[in-house]
């Protein structure tokens, strides 16, 4: 079932209906007033009376914007954190006047983690409720499946999760990191700081298959070793072969891309069998809402490369704002920060359009360049990245590593 947030939906309904009934009694009056006129003059004031009816019935239709999530099926906690950030900047943008005086209406589809599900999902938005933009979802497959669907219907599709570079399709706009933001920062200071062996452990899926990719052209470029190299299905309850053998490598560095329940399960495990006292993780797709499910960090040495830390001074408004929209999240992440930025992407991109339609969305979107979002010409956003690293249960802010370009690969 499609889930809604549009706060002033009723406020608009009822003066649209208000309106029209002061109007039609206004017309009454008129029309017998002028009766004697003739024809003519009817037809005159009753083409003022419908383009004035017009224009204020237009000014209230709502902007319609689907999103795509997962709300069930393993990753909820991205789910959760995306949908806290678009909420949020609805928030603002509706407190603000909307999009050219048109409120924003999200409308929330679960895909439940799955591609076919995704597709379903998107195709009902599109063709039913009639979105003019969609967002989401968050796994690469889920993203890939949807990408003809999207295409096809001529509709813009706001992608703002991590991911493995290779988008260069004109309707799809990236608001999170790829490899040269993310994986090319962190594997040189896990080398610096850990040393230069690594195991190379993700779910068997395009994002970490690809990134994993990635990861070994730049560990041998830092004259580094890969020592072993994983992929697990979905679902596992028991990670302790898993886990023993990458003790047994002795590598300095786990390179670690297993997202959601799963990342949670592994991670807790291998701090029971002691892995984490003797690996350093590189954690890619880190969520700071995994904190509160790990437990005890402390004998935990995980960094992170991302766009966003919440502890930082300069994220205090930004978590602030989240938690008092939303004060039953779960922390606050750069999922959070990235699915707000694309929502506000997509309302500078419209305002100055002269219709607010897919079309005009997606024009808007290229090389945006709006406050602190700046998308490039592969509609790839560049993004203020820092190097992370958890300390008491906290991801803290080491290193700032200034805004980077997204190098998605396009030709």
């Amino acid at each position: 079932m499609a889930q809604r947030i549009f706060s002033t939906a009723p406020f608009y309904r009822a003066a649209k209906k208000a309106f029209a009934f002061v109007m039609i009694k206004m017309y009454n009056l008129c029309y017998i007033l002028m009766a004697y006129k003739g024809e003519i003059m009817k037809k005159l004031f009753l083409a003022t009376i419908i383009a004035a009816c017009t224009q204020l019935v237009t000014a209230a239709e709502s902007v319609k914007i689907g999103a795509v999530l997962p709300f069930s099926g393993g990753l909820e906690i991205f789910g959760e954190q995306a949908k806290a950030g678009i909420d949020l900047a609805v928030k603002e943008i509706n407190a603000d006047g909307g999009i050219q005086g048109h409120p924003v209406e999200m409308v929330y589809e679960d895909n439940k983690t799955d591609p076919k599900t995704s597709v379903e999902k998107a195709n009902k938005l599109i063709r039913k409720e009639k979105v003019l933009a969609l967002i989401g979802p968050i796994t690469s497959s889920g993203r890939d499946a949807i990408i003809p669907t999207a295409k096809r219907l001529k509709t813009p599709l706001l992608y703002a999760t991590n991911y493995e570079g290779g988008l260069c399709e004109d309707n799809v706009f990236s608001f999170n990191t790829v490899p040269n933001q993310e994986l090319e920062q962190l594997i040189p200071a896990m080398a610096i700081r850990a040393g230069k062996s690594f195991y190379l452990f993700g779910t068997d899926y395009v994002w970490p298959q690809k990134m994993f990719a990635r990861a070994e052209r730049e560990i041998k470029r830092i004259g580094g070793e890969v020592v072993g190299k994983a992929f697990t299905p979905w679902g596992i309850k028991d990670y302790t072969p898993m886990i023993r053998k990458i003790m047994d490598s002795n590598a300095d560095v786990l390179v670690f891309a297993v997202p959601g329940v799963d990342g949670t399960t592994f991670i807790k495990q291998a701090n029971e069998l002691g892995l984490t006292k003797q690996i350093s993780i590189a954690f890619l797709g880190f969520s700071e809402t995994y904190l509160n499910a790990f437990g005890n960090t402390q004998d935990m040495d995980m960094w992170v490369a991302v766009p966003f830390i919440s502890t930082m001074a300069a994220s205090k408004e930004f978590v602030t704002n989240i938690k008092q929209a939303n004060p039953n999240v779960a922390g606050v992440s750069h999922y959070a920060r990235t699915h707000y930025n694309a929502v506000k992407a997509l309302a500078a991109a419209l305002k100055d359009a002269k219709t607010l339609n897919a079309a005009a969305a997606s024009a808007g979107l290229k090389n945006l360049h709006s406050q602190d979002i700046e998308i490039n010409a592969d509609n790839q956003a560049n993004l203020p990245m820092f190097i992370g690293h958890v300390v008491d249960n906290q991801l803290q802010m080491v290193i700032p590593l200034g805004r980077q370009v997204g190098q998605v690969g396009c030709q």
